[in-house]
């Protein structure tokens, strides 16, 4: 990972954001690792997909990246510069750059605000327009994403979720950013309208050349959408990988049965394909295992696999994964543990 790789837009290394949890009269307090040392880059005009399951550190590390939570420890480079040591004025002008469609769109909006305002403020804030020009660009924003102009007087309880869901993204495009982080931006909207906003989202990335940070538990979404997809378990990446590889070969474990869940169109497929069912349950951020994350739900995993952290490599070309038990001459788990059992004479 480099800050000056020009194909990178945003290069994170070794990020990691801890919170101090509990700590009353008769207890001491305990340290929540919801980002434990991510180091991920994130190329110019793609979208790069991050998926996994509720809890894991995903929202968490799309809020580090833009400084709206403090991180712990690492760097955040951007154009050249660390994001996550930057002072606070230094910090700020840097936001026009780095915006956020946030999941809630009921939640994210000022009720008491008109979509005009809501739009505007960024405009004002940062200095891009004055006066009557401003409405003018809130207009035009509007009309981008699929809104008519005569709403600008609206407030957004008068608003559908999609169309909610629009004024956010509004938002967001009202300072130019090159970068923003879509965080679960379609999980609160019915099916329908998940599509309208997932096509809007990529139709606005070919016309800005913006890029993504896409942060979804939906995985069909996900691979619609995303050039990369990164899957995230216990604060960790474990796997990274083009979107078509990673669904067409997922290696890990983990990111298997993620893939076994997501419902085939087909009929006949999907009346013959087997679920993945994982054992257990997610543990707790607050005393993760040790070694590898996964090994405590992991049907492959060795006495090795409960001492050894394994780190994140190429497996494959452009295929990273982080298992002790698969490497590039080896990269199939099930065929190694076959063979293993194979071997001691099983």
């Amino acid at each position: 990972m480099s800050e000056t790789n020009g194909n990178n837009l945003i290069s994170i290394q070794d990020l990691k954001v801890h919170y101090r949890s509990g700590g009353g009269l008769f207890s001491s307090s305990k340290t929540v690792k919801a980002v434990d040392g991510v180091s991920l880059d994130i190329k110019k005009g793609e979208t790069l997909g991050l998926v996994g399951e509720s809890g894991c550190g995903k929202s968490t590390l799309g809020k580090a990246i833009l400084r709206l939570t403090e991180p712990t420890g690492g760097k955040v480079f951007y154009n050249g510069k660390d994001l996550a040591h930057l002072t606070q004025s230094a910090m700020r002008d840097q936001r026009r750059n780095l915006q956020m469609i946030f999941q809630d769109p009921y939640a994210s909006l000022n009720p008491r605000m008109t979509v005009g305002n809501i739009i505007g403020e960024p405009i004002r804030t940062f200095g891009l327009a004055k006066g009557g020009s401003v409405e003018s660009r809130v207009q035009d924003l509007m009309e981008t994403v699929g809104l008519s102009r005569r709403f600008i007087k609206r407030y957004p309880h008068e608003f559908s979720g999609g169309q909610r869901q629009r004024i956010g993204i509004a938002r967001a495009l009202a300072v130019d950013p090159e970068f923003i982080v879509a965080d679960e931006p379609i999980s609160a909207l019915d099916v329908s309208i998940q599509a309208q906003i997932m096509n809007l989202m990529g139709r606005l990335q070919a016309e800005k050349n913006l890029t993504y940070l896409f942060i979804s538990h939906d995985l069909r979404a996900v691979r619609h959408l995303a050039d990369r997809v990164a899957v995230m378990y216990l604060g960790r990446i474990v796997e990274l990988a083009p979107g078509k590889d990673i669904y067409a070969d997922p290696l890990m474990p983990y990111t298997k049965a993620l893939i076994s869940a997501v419902p085939v169109p087909d009929p006949k497929i999907e009346a013959t394909r087997e679920r993945i069912i994982l054992k257990g349950d997610v543990p707790s951020p607050i005393n993760p295992p040790s070694g590898c994350p996964f090994h405590t739900r992991c049907s492959y995993a060795i006495e090795a696999c409960r001492q050894q952290v394994p780190q994140l490599v190429e497996i494959k070309p452009g295929h990273e994964a982080a298992c002790i038990r698969i490497n590039a001459e080896h990269p199939n788990i099930e065929k190694n543990a076959v063979e293993n059992l194979g071997a001691i004479g099983v």
